[in-house]
């Protein structure tokens, strides 16, 4: 019996360029739409639509596909591209428990989704520029 192989990058784990914007139209669209995720949806203004191209095209080189962001606007730099918004505790945790809904909805193979959760969890939580929730 032959071992199945995983793929060689997380980007054709996720499914490569439609997997990953299936990912983030669900990651956008539940934070619409469900109110566990106000704070967070309110940080992002009235339109979705340049962050759902931010983080399309930032996850895609992330995750070792095409390197979009980059090509667009150089290093990603993170950080600093998100002190205009307050990210506090409860800003973190809405973004991780909404991902984590996100990649399980959309059928992220479970080790992938454990190991992403793991790794969002410590971005988030190093972005984070408030002190308190």
């Amino acid at each position: 019996m032959m071992e199945q192989q995983q793929p060689a990058t997380v980007f054709e784990w996720l499914g490569g360029e439609a997997g990953i914007q299936t990912l983030v139209m669900r990651f956008y669209d539940l934070m619409d739409l469900e109110p566990g995720y106000r704070e967070l949806r309110e940080t992002h203004g009235p339109d979705l639509e340049r962050a759902r191209q931010h983080l399309f095209w930032f996850l895609c080189g992330w995750s070792g596909g095409p390197d979009y962001f980059v090509e667009r606007f150089g290093h990603p730099r993170l950080k600093a591209r998100h002190l205009p918004f307050k990210i506090g505790i409860r800003e973190r945790d809405q973004w991780v428990a909404c991902m984590d809904q996100a990649m399980g909805e959309v059928g992220v193979d479970p080790a992938l989704h454990a190991r992403l959760n793991d790794s969002f969890f410590q971005t988030a939580d190093w972005m984070r520029n408030q002190a308190g929730a």
